[in-house]
């Protein structure tokens, strides 16, 4: 488990692929388990150890998550999770192996969930039932068949990054369910959550988290380097 910070009201942990942040019906381990067994361990706690979960990041997507270690920490980051949406600076990676139109750009949808396929559609004019999504990207960096962008998302819709991707022509490597052709190793999908800044709950300065990409996935490493160079 790679902790990317950690102080007495919040930690943040670089999420692999294969993790959920949270129980759900498979079963499986969730990281949020794992979090609460490192503080109890680390700091000799007896009894539940207390950690709260402001935000999530889907089970395919590696990348930063923030957890709560305080009730008082979980309260203010829901509030800003939820109301104050623009106080909060998520930036995405994402692997795409079509080349985007335009370097940069601003991207602007109407989307319209199907819970029961656990799936969002994107349409290009309001619809009843959308709610508008946006983001803006940049292309940074570009390989033999793949191309890396940075997003920055200035809404918080449901697999936002990976429909409004696709519906532009750029599904990201591995993601099937919006429209790649093939997966990928282990079946995860091309997009980490590579940076989050907010205003600290208790201490009110502003922290930003960098997480690494998945440096045993060549792809990654290439363009992580490339771009360190």
């Amino acid at each position: 488990m790679e902790i990317l910070y950690e102080d007495n009201h919040i930690i943040a942990i670089n999420k692999k692929v294969s993790d959920i942040v949270q129980a759900d019906q498979t079963g499986d381990e969730p990281l949020s388990e794992r979090v609460k067994a490192y503080i109890k361990e680390k700091y000799n706690k007896p009894g539940d150890v207390y950690l709260g979960i402001p935000h999530r990041v889907d089970r395919p997507v590696s990348g930063v998550v923030l957890f709560a270690k305080t009730s008082k920490a979980l309260v203010r980051l829901n509030k800003m999770f939820q109301e104050h949406d623009q106080e909060i600076t998520k930036i995405y990676w994402a692997i795409v192996g079509n080349l985007p139109e335009e370097d940069h750009a601003k991207l602007t949808h109407y989307m319209v969930r199907d819970a029961e396929k656990n799936k969002s559609y994107a349409y290009n004019k309001p619809k009843s039932g959308a709610k508008e999504a946006i983001l803006e990207y940049k292309l940074l960096g570009c390989g033999q068949r793949y191309y890396l962008l940075e997003v920055k998302l200035c809404t918080g819709r449901h697999h936002q990054i990976r429909c409004q991707l696709a519906k532009i022509g750029c599904p990201i490597k591995g993601d099937l369910k919006y429209g790649f052709p093939r997966s990928n190793e282990g079946g995860g999908i091309s997009l980490h959550a590579r940076s989050i800044t907010f205003t600290h709950p208790v201490k009110q300065e502003k922290i930003t988290i960098v997480a690494p990409p998945p440096m045993n996935d060549t792809l990654w490493k290439f363009f992580y380097e490339s771009l360190e160079s």
